[in-house]
């Protein structure tokens, strides 16, 4: 059996091995895991692609920074709330 070693952040390995404990399995049995997907997808067996905001996010981004499409200011929250409300 081999032995395989890797470096990564501290945090990165306490948020790893406490989901994966939440899992009912260890570190080593997770990554054994994703090595028999690996090969069974013959790749990565998920996409690895930037997840982009989804496209009413963006243009309510888009928006806010160019202060566009807004509504207000309110002078109170719930003259706010009453607007994000209306139809």
């Amino acid at each position: 059996m081999a032995t395989l070693q890797i470096r990564i952040d501290d945090g990165l390995k306490k948020q790893a091995d406490a989901l994966f404990s939440s899992l009912g399995l260890d570190t080593s049995t997770a990554i054994r895991i994703f090595l028999n997907a690996s090969i069974e997808h013959s790749g990565i067996p998920f996409s690895v692609k930037h997840n982009p905001l989804p496209y009413s996010l963006q243009e309510a981004v888009y928006d806010s920074r160019y202060r566009k499409n807004l509504n207000g200011p309110f002078d109170n929250a719930e003259d706010a709330v009453a607007s994000m409300l209306e139809d």
